[in-house]
């Protein structure tokens, strides 16, 4: 299967965070943000606020001089067999975050095997999770997480995919036809989140922002009833800007 090229902002800086990272890593007592800027020729503007979402989600501490070390959420991921849990909680406590801040259901969802796949998801009473009333698997055509997931593949992998699970109306709103869904796809700009208006499921908005961490596949999205679809786009916009720590955690 072959790949798009990997997209542009929000994921973009994801790669500069890395070699922050890395230079702070190689500095065991700690090292001054003037240095990580001469280390990675980052612009200082740029590299303050990567170090402000570093330091929110725990992969770097500043300590009493003002220097920066290696964070616990860093030392976790790196912990060998125990990696797995620890990103998982790590995960999980994003997307529990980012629900309380949009007031919708957070999902992150996977390209796995040729498949749509949920791997984790935060909901709640406020905030109730779509009702998968039609597989997933089956649905990539209508659902925004499917479509986010499908602007990540090359033609021969959307048609791969679509030979095994056919175009089907769902609602009234759903796209039907491959070169209507393809071209929407192509013109999907990479930093705008890919919505779903009712096209899965009456009653229910949607948006996805992709996650592009190396060859994955990828998405983060939201869901909500429609009465509330008139926060849909600001609540989009805000899940564009907080995907990079999931991304991060991703890549690590």
């Amino acid at each position: 299967m072959a790949l798009k090229p990997e997209p542009t902002a929000p994921f973009h800086s994801v790669h500069y965070v890395l070699r922050v990272l890395e230079a702070i890593s190689r500095h065991g007592g700690g090292v001054t943000d003037g240095q990580i800027a001469r280390e990675t020729g980052l612009p200082t503007a740029h590299l303050t606020s990567m170090l402000l979402m570093l330091r929110r989600e725990g992969y770097v501490e500043q300590v009493a001089d003002g220097a920066y070390v290696i964070g616990d959420s860093m030392v976790l991921l790196g912990s060998g067999a125990a990696r797995r849990d620890a990103l998982e909680t790590k995960l999980q406590d994003i997307l529990t975050s980012l629900r309380d801040t949009v007031g919708a259901a957070v999902y992150i969802s996977r390209y796995i095997d040729g498949e749509v796949k949920i791997t984790q998801y935060a909901d709640g009473p406020r905030a109730p999770k779509v009702n998968e009333w039609v597989d997933f698997k089956s649905a990539a055509h209508a659902s925004a997480v499917g479509k986010c997931l499908l602007t990540q593949l090359d033609q021969n992998g959307r048609r791969d995919h679509l030979s095994r699970h056919k175009i089907a109306r769902l609602t009234s709103r759903t796209i039907t036809s491959e070169k209507v869904l393809f071209s929407k796809l192509d013109s999907q700009p990479a930093t705008v989140p890919v919505l779903d208006l009712q096209e899965y499921a009456v009653g229910t908005v949607c948006a996805a922002v992709p996650l592009t961490a190396g060859s994955a596949v990828g998405c983060l999205a939201l869901s909500m009833p429609i009465e509330h679809a008139h926060r849909l786009r600001a609540a989009a916009d805000t899940l564009n800007r907080r995907a990079a720590p999931v991304v991060l955690s991703l890549a690590i």
